[in-house]
């Protein structure tokens, strides 16, 4: 999962290879000294940064209007260029020059928002946010810079490349945000537009202001794991666990025997932030639906796919459609067998699964046919171990070297920073932050926040990219680590991947930097990433059992993990599809039937269509994150999956396999480092040698072509 902002969405171990002997940076090169690293990376004709972080609430209020304030003495030169003095460099170039130094305090502003001990800041980042974004919509608006950018376009230049894909996307934009419009109706569109993004705005911070504690017993958390119950233990006989909290969520639904105790936990977590946000959303889903109708667009989501690989709203629905009626025998055979093993358990010969059994029955189904308890597998993914591992394994494949290095300031206790280098050459190539536990008022999933983009400066030096994973991995016990599920270290995997993605990147201008690809694209690399962790020989670097370092995961425990993955696909497969379907159907709607919808309704329709009926009186759309950013776009992880898929081909058929650097450097050269600055299809090409197929993809979902 990537986070954006409006502005920047607008704009160890060695294994045998086949590629030829490099000779290594030397060892000393690979500081973690940040001074060293700065110099290094003079020596590259590049510069690498930190942000400087607001330390007070009002900070980053003043951080913001001193940004825009210099954005737009910069928009007001622009606008004064006359016709006949117009260049690339003084108009297109100038105005990502801008969008990239707004976008050096927005990007940490919006990160604090998030992830800030401190609720006075959060909720002062949050109004500065509002304020970055309402700006960002005007700057579509300024007719004297675009009468600038269409005198350049007019004179007909000759160019190419980037510079030729930076003027052509430049001139969509205006022509998406309506400049062919009238002037009162582009003034419409304007304010519609500031009014939406403060209310999308105010839609996340609800979500991530939301908490709600649930005391139980222990005999109403039997079946979980006593070292879970030892992190959330709060009296003699009272834990106390977050409703907020995912893997808290994923715990309780997973394991919890007692079905009170499931419903009791899914229906708070399914209502949470739906005071504000349901009625927020109606308005959100209205804004929405009357700025496509005066853009000329029917839906929203055609206006949202335009600029994706899709297309169109129904392009994307379409795809989504054939997969649920190709999934729905087997989605059939697997509700069959959770049912039975329902009413083995209760003794009830007419028990059903319900929304809040699915997955305790998934989990004893694994657990009865093939032999497989995932809780039992955390000891050999200690998070410390696991993330090490992790490291090792991508430095291998894509030629890099990590280091830990002492940050000047973090903004929690326990983030850590670590410095990317090109193992090949020494050359520094960014900067990441991690913050990978829970705490109270912290985004509440896991994401890869970008804070500086990668850019080709005026002064001829290269900016290289800082980024940072926000997680919420289970905390450390009291005399244990974190230990990880084997879910979360294919997260981890994943999330990893958005990071390279960011960091990697090699394009000329911010725009097309690192993950500001397709949105229906953007999952791909790094879901293909998550074929790793089913690998013995991958997993046997680093995946051992921290109590005795002998002790590895058998092969045939991976064997019987797979099996259970195929054999319960339908059912992940189907409760994604059902997201994608719940978010495209509320932004295909028309003008009159957005103001007549209930979006709570509607969506408890299609999850009921798709999926399973919803539990009574709950309304997850109110806590649906995705629906701001990538509203219209959930869609993406099934089609960038079937993207993924095809991708992973390479790998597995390299002659040295997830393991091949030769293959890990095409994925790096073709897709990491290029971004948007070409057309994704073009890349996805360069990176198979072939064109595209589904068929992969359909293979592991058990569908015929």
């Amino acid at each position: 999962m990537i986070f954006r902002t409006a502005l920047l969405a607008m704009t160890g171990m060695l294994v045998a290879c086949s590629s030829p002997t490099i000779s290594l940076a030397p060892e000393a090169e690979f500081s973690a000294d940040w001074a060293k690293f700065e110099s290094i990376a003079e020596r590259h004709d590049s510069i690498v940064s930190l942000p400087p972080f607001e330390r007070s609430p009002q900070a980053s209020l003043d951080a913001v209007d001193a940004a825009i304030e210099a954005a737009n003495a910069k928009l007001d030169a622009i606008g004064k260029i006359k016709p006949r003095e117009v260049t690339f460099e003084n108009t297109i170039g100038a105005l990502d020059d801008m969008s990239f130094e707004v976008s050096l305090v927005a990007n940490r502003t919006y990160m604090l928002k998030e992830t800030s001990e401190n609720a006075e800041h959060r909720a002062k980042a949050t109004e500065a946010i509002k304020k970055v974004d309402e700006w960002a919509v005007g700057l579509d608006y300024r007719e004297d810079v675009y009468r600038a950018v269409k005198a350049y376009a007019d004179s007909k230049p000759s160019l190419k490349g980037e510079g030729k894909r930076m003027l052509e996307q430049t001139l969509r934009d205006y022509r998406r945000a309506g400049l062919h419009l009238a002037k009162a109706e582009r003034d419409e569109v304007e304010a519609l537009r500031k009014e939406l993004s403060a209310a999308t705005t105010e839609f996340r911070t609800n979500i991530t202001n939301a908490k709600k504690s649930l005391k139980f017993t222990k005999a109403e958390l039997e079946g979980l794991p006593e070292s879970f119950l030892e992190q959330v233990k709060t009296g003699d006989d009272e834990y106390t666990l977050q409703a907020n909290v995912t893997f808290h969520y994923l715990n309780i639904l997973r394991s919890a025997k007692v079905e009170q105790t499931r419903i009791r936990f899914s229906a708070e977590r399914l209502v949470l932030a739906s005071d504000k946000n349901v009625p927020l959303l109606k308005k959100v889903l209205q804004l929405r639906a009357v700025i496509a109708n005066k853009l000329g667009y029917e839906t929203w989501a055609d206006y949202r796919c335009e600029v994706k690989m899709a297309g169109d709203g129904k392009t994307a629905s379409d795809f989504l459609m054939n997969l649920k009626r190709g999934l729905e025998p087997k989605w059939k055979a697997e509700m069959e067998e959770f049912t039975k093993i329902k009413q083995a358990e209760t003794g009830d010969p007419n028990a059903i699964v319900h929304m809040w059994d699915i997955f305790y029955y998934e989990n004893l189904y694994k657990k009865e046919k093939f032999s497989v308890d995932a809780e039992q597998l955390r000891v050999f993914f200690p998070y410390e171990q696991t993330l090490q591992g992790m490291f090792r394994v991508y430095e291998d494949i894509f030629r890099l070297k990590i280091v830990e290095a002492k940050p000047d300031y973090k903004w929690n206790e326990k983030v850590t920073l670590h410095l990317v280098y090109d193992s090949l050459s020494g050359e520094p190539l960014g900067a990441l932050y991690l913050d990978m536990f829970p705490r109270e008022g912290k985004f509440n999933h896991f994401a890869m926040f970008p804070l500086i983009s990668g850019k080709r400066l005026p002064s001829g030096h290269y900016q290289r990219p800082t980024v940072a994973l926000i997680c919420n991995f289970p905390t450390p016990g009291k005399n244990k680590p974190s230990l990880l599920s084997h879910d979360n270290v294919e997260t981890l995997f994943h999330e990893f991947g958005h990071a390279l993605h960011g960091i990697l990147t090699r394009t000329k201008f911010s725009r097309f930097a690192g993950t500001s690809v397709p949105r229906d694209f953007v999952e791909a690399p790094s879901q293909m990433l998550e074929n790793w962790i089913w690998d013995k020989t991958v997993l046997d670097a680093f995946a051992a059992d921290y109590r005795d370092s002998s002790v590895k995961i058998p092969q045939s425990v991976l064997d019987k993990l797979q099996e259970a993955k195929k054999a319960t696909i339908a059912r992940h497969y189907r409760r994604q599809l059902s997201y994608g379907l719940v978010d495209l159907g509320l932004h295909t709607l028309s003008v009159d039937e957005a103001n007549a919808l209930d979006p709570v309704e509607l969506s408890h329709q299609i999850t009921e269509d798709v999926y399973m009926k919803p539990q009574d009186n709950t309304s997850f759309v109110g806590y649906f994150g995705h629906l701001m950013g990538y509203d219209a776009g959930y869609y993406g992880y099934a089609w960038a999956d079937a993207i993924s898929a095809d991708m992973a081909t390479v790998f597995e058929m390299a002659p040295n396999r997830y393991y091949d650097k030769k293959a890990g450097m095409r994925l790096r050269r073709e897709i990491y480092e290029v971004g948007d600055s070409r057309d994704v299809n073009e890349s996805i090409e360069k990176f198979l040698g072939r064109p595209r197929s589904l068929k992969p993809f359909l293979n592991d979902l058990g569908i015929a072509e």
